[in-house]
């Protein structure tokens, strides 16, 4: 499965010079946890709520927290990569490029929805398998009970 079928298009985004109380309103009217912050049409950042959370003074700006080293997939991108490029780099989000388009985002939760959803594919009758089940196992009784 790739990540295009998951991904959010609805890329919600943000300035650098964006205060840090706009970016957490902004945060909470949309019920999402990252912006991506955008230079024009370039993306020169990632901002999360845990990221804002920190910080004390809300005047400071979105530029002063984000992670300006974007880690990013494609659309081709399978779920298995997406999920290891969030946990080998313990973060919360790829933003989604196809070429130098910004297309989308994943996020943590999309992955977890599609674990708790069951990825529905089908499997081809010939690469199908069935577990055996062996029957229980007894444990010797306790002799010092």
């Amino acid at each position: 499965m790739r990540i295009s079928e998951i991904m959010s298009k609805d890329v919600v985004k943000t300035g650098p010079g964006r205060s840090i109380g706009e970016a957490r309103e902004l945060m909470a009217r949309r019920h999402i946890h990252h912006l991506v912050v955008v230079d024009g049409a370039r993306v020169v950042g990632v901002v999360s709520d845990r990221d804002i959370g920190k910080a004390r003074d809300t005047s400071r700006t979105v530029r002063d927290l984000m992670v300006p080293d974007v880690v990013a997939a494609r659309p081709t991108t399978t779920v298995r990569q997406a999920a290891n490029l969030l946990r080998g780099r313990t973060i919360g989000c790829l933003p989604v490029f196809d070429g130098d388009h910004l297309v989308g985002i994943v996020t943590t939760t999309d992955l977890l929805d599609l674990i708790g959803r069951g990825a529905e594919r089908t499997v081809p009758e010939s690469k199908r398998w069935t577990m055996r089940r062996r029957a229980p196992t007894r444990r010797p009784a306790r002799l010092d009970a």
